[in-house]
């Protein structure tokens, strides 16, 4: 085999050529992994609405009881943190609020230091419905653990 500028290669080299022009992870992209994760994360999230679903909640109401019970060991969340963590608009966060006052699942608590400050805490329903969504997601997330360990690995190389 002649290479370009006319000097003999052999087998090897040209192969050696191949596999470095194949290694260069910078520009490699994995549509596989990232495919596949993707499509795990559809497949847990239509998990995850169904069960709210089923449990007489939206999903967002589902999300909106995990963040208040989950990030107020932390202190009280407010509103603001609510619209921050569910990356929602401050007033989409005041009507899940209200919806979910309504419903009983939530209180209202007025910061005593800034009264135009909110609080929201987890009533004793919301924490019920709450609890029993909690432990079906983390059966389902032991269940398809291994597969998403697996679908991860490519990634621990970039």
């Amino acid at each position: 085999m002649v290479s370009s500028k006319g000097k003999q290669r052999r087998p090897a080299d040209v192969r050696a050529s191949r596999a470095s022009n194949t290694r260069d992870t910078s520009d490699a992209v994995d549509y596989e992994a990232l495919a596949r994760f993707r499509y795990e994360l559809r497949k847990f999230q239509a998990f995850s609405k169904a069960a709210a679903n089923k449990a007489g909640l939206t999903p967002q109401q589902h999300q909106a009881l995990l963040t208040i019970r989950g990030f107020s060991n932390r202190g009280p969340v407010s509103v603001g943190d609510l619209a921050e963590f569910l990356l929602i608009r401050h007033h989409t966060a005041v009507e899940l609020m209200d919806r979910m006052t309504k419903l009983g699942l939530l209180n209202r608590i007025v910061d005593e230091a800034d009264g135009r400050r909110v609080f929201m805490k987890v009533t004793r329903e919301g924490e019920r419905r709450l609890r029993k969504l909690s432990k079906i997601h983390f059966e389902e997330l032991r269940a398809i653990g291994p597969t998403l360990t697996r679908i991860l690995k490519p990634f621990r190389r970039f």
